[in-house]
């Protein structure tokens, strides 16, 4: 796989910017960064969209996802 580090610094600067934006979800990610996410952890997203529609989704986390994560995080610090 080739990676265009162009895109990747692309990426960044977005990934900048919805820090900006979401400084609260950031830190929140963060802390979870700091703990041990663990095969099985559950994680569970609510949307509410500007009409109070709610969708609500969840995904156990294996092996792999966690090392995504940690992938991504060493990434973007």
């Amino acid at each position: 796989m080739n990676i265009n580090p162009k895109k990747l610094m692309e990426l960044k600067n977005l990934r900048d910017q919805f820090a900006c934006n979401h400084p609260k979800f950031i830190r929140f990610m963060e802390d979870l960064s700091s703990q041990t996410l663990q095969e099985g952890t559950i994680i569970e997203i609510t949307v509410t969209t500007p009409e109070g529609k709610h969708m609500v989704s969840n995904l156990k986390l294996t092996d792999s996802d966690i090392s995504m994560l940690e992938s991504i995080h060493e990434m973007t610090n």
